[in-house]
């Protein structure tokens, strides 16, 4: 075997999967599914959180840390489950899922919690367009911010590249 074209197509392998700790940048694809990935769990948590809170007359301050509580929680699941099914036992699991999702959750539920309270949807009903139109908009603006901010860390062997060694 040439040693010489090995090493070449290892290298050029690298390249071509930055995420995987290889040098220069991710591709915008790579973090958009990243993001995406993470804004599944997020808003799934969060519609829940905001719909339990506001179904039950709570404050806005007591419906945003369910919302957000749940936000985590299921952002940080659907990594964990992923890995789980990779075959990592629960602990290094845990530890990878808040290695890889914890900045990207923090951005989004920054983003689209700032989204809802400015909007004054806080004060809305589930029955008001407000309410949803603000929820989803957030949503947007979240993935617009935080994909950026995926691509830097994932070009640089952090966040979601932590995940896919494992894929």
């Amino acid at each position: 075997m040439d040693h010489t074209a090995h090493h070449t197509s290892t290298a050029h392998d690298h390249a071509a999967h930055p995420t995987h700790g290889g040098h220069g940048g991710a591709s915008w694809g790579t973090a958009a599914k990243a993001t995406l990935h993470c804004l599944t769990g997020c808003a799934i948590g969060e519609i829940l959180g905001m719909v339990i809170g506001t179904a039950l007359l709570w404050g806005n301050v007591p419906t945003m840390v369910l919302a957000i509580t749940l936000a985590f929680v299921f952002g940080y699941s659907f990594t964990l489950f992923a890995l789980r099914r990779a075959g990592l036992d629960f602990k290094s699991a845990v530890k990878v899922a808040l290695a890889a999702d914890t900045v990207s959750i923090a951005i989004m539920e920054l983003v689209d919690n700032g989204v809802i309270a400015l909007s004054g949807a806080m004060d809305a009903h589930l029955s008001d367009t407000l309410f949803w139109t603000a929820l989803l908009g957030g949503f947007a603006v979240a993935f617009v911010i935080t994909t950026p901010v995926n691509k830097w860390m994932i070009g640089r062997g952090k966040g979601h590249a932590v995940v896919h060694a494992y894929h």
